[in-house]
């Protein structure tokens, strides 16, 4: 108990000297987002915070007791000895689940959609029920929360940390707010709270594979969630504990994901995160992916007439905001185009004929 407690007290202190380096870096870089890498600390940070956590534990022990066995003891608890992954890592890939990447899961509206939607492969393979509970079907944006529990079990998994085989995480909601680009004020902690009841109440059923495993009944995007601790001034959370879906769960542990860039973090529109998606998704390691605008609609899960979703679709290629990508809209054969931005990769493509854009050849 003693350990756990100094461990706390550890990770607390963290947090703190983490805030207030994340707002001198935001004060000196507003751009901080454009960066391809994003380090919270330096490496003589890491080793102060390691330092910290070590010497406070020690500090519970007698003064005589050997140091150096302590410490071979006390490591395991940060990794091993718990029943919940901690969200910790400093520095790692987003990554994204590929099957919410291909299926319409979230809603696109701003509103509450209460809604069941359902969604069927052209293929006849896969099919998916989503049904809502009274506070609306889970956004787009609600999806952060998942990208970053899945991001940062990834990374856990490939650093063989034996925590990252637990279904229920841990994660302070700063560092949440701060990596999915969100503001840190009481409205964003408040969101997030109607976030976690509306991914717990949205209901799936499919029978989707992920990681080896058909899940037929339904179950929810989250199994639960519960705050883990509150600021001492208000009601504001400050630690957050969710569990995950099995569904979700086999998906991370099998490896079914995809790394995705920071910036989608930074697109404001439902609609553009979506596409964003597909375009990560289909592209893979192709240069482009070409796909008709009707079966793009029913790939995003819009609701909207199709000339409404032309409208936008047209809307967002001509402001050219996605990430990695481009978009072209054909209206001849009305038919949408992406393309990765890189331009070697892109230039080799066309010249090995492995990909013909609209207009080139």
């Amino acid at each position: 108990m003693t350990s756990k407690k100094s461990l706390n007290d550890a990770i607390a202190r963290l947090h703190a000297t983490r805030q207030a380096k994340a707002a001198e870096r935001l004060k000196e870089q507003p751009g901080l987002f454009d960066s391809n890498t994003d380090t919270p600390l330096s490496a003589e940070e890491l080793t102060a915070a390691s330092a910290l956590t070590v010497n406070t534990s020690l500090a519970a022990v007698d003064v005589g007791t050997d140091v150096k066995r302590e410490r071979s003891k006390l490591l395991p608890v940060r990794h091993v000895e718990r029943d919940f992954f901690l969200c910790d890592m400093f520095d790692y890939a987003m990554k994204d689940d590929g099957v919410s990447m291909e299926a319409p899961i979230f809603t696109l509206s701003t509103k509450p959609d209460l809604n069941v939607w359902h969604w069927k492969s052209k293929d006849g393979n896969k099919s998916l029920t989503v049904t809502p509970s009274v506070k609306g079907r889970a956004t787009q944006h609600d999806k952060d929360v998942l990208i970053f529990i899945v991001s940062q079990m990834t990374e856990a998994i490939n650093c063989g940390r034996q925590d990252a085989k637990n279904k229920v995480v841990r994660f302070v909601v700063y560092d949440f707010l701060t990596t999915t680009n969100k503001t840190t004020s009481g409205n964003e902690y408040y969101r997030l709270s109607e976030s976690f009841e509306r991914l717990r109440g949205t209901s799936i059923t499919t029978d989707i594979r992920t990681g080896g495993t058909r899940v037929r009944e339904g179950f929810g995007l989250i199994d639960k969630w519960k705050i883990i601790e509150k600021s001492p001034d208000n009601e504001r959370m400050i630690a957050v504990e969710v569990t995950m879906s099995d569904w979700l769960f086999n998906a991370v542990q099998a490896q079914e994901v995809l790394t995705i860039h920071r910036n989608y973090f930074r697109l404001r529109k439902p609609l553009e995160r979506r596409l964003y998606e597909l375009a990560r998704k289909h592209c893979g390691k192709q240069a482009s992916w070409s796909i008709g605008l009707e079966l793009l609609r029913e790939k995003c899960g819009a609701h909207s007439h199709i000339r409404s979703f032309r409208s936008q679709a047209i809307g967002i290629a001509s402001s050219d905001v996605l990430p990695e990508y481009r978009m072209i809209y054909n209206r001849e054969n009305d038919q949408v185009t992406f393309y990765i931005r890189d331009p070697k990769k892109l230039s080799a493509a066309i010249a090995s004929g492995k990909s013909k854009l609209p207009g080139v050849g």
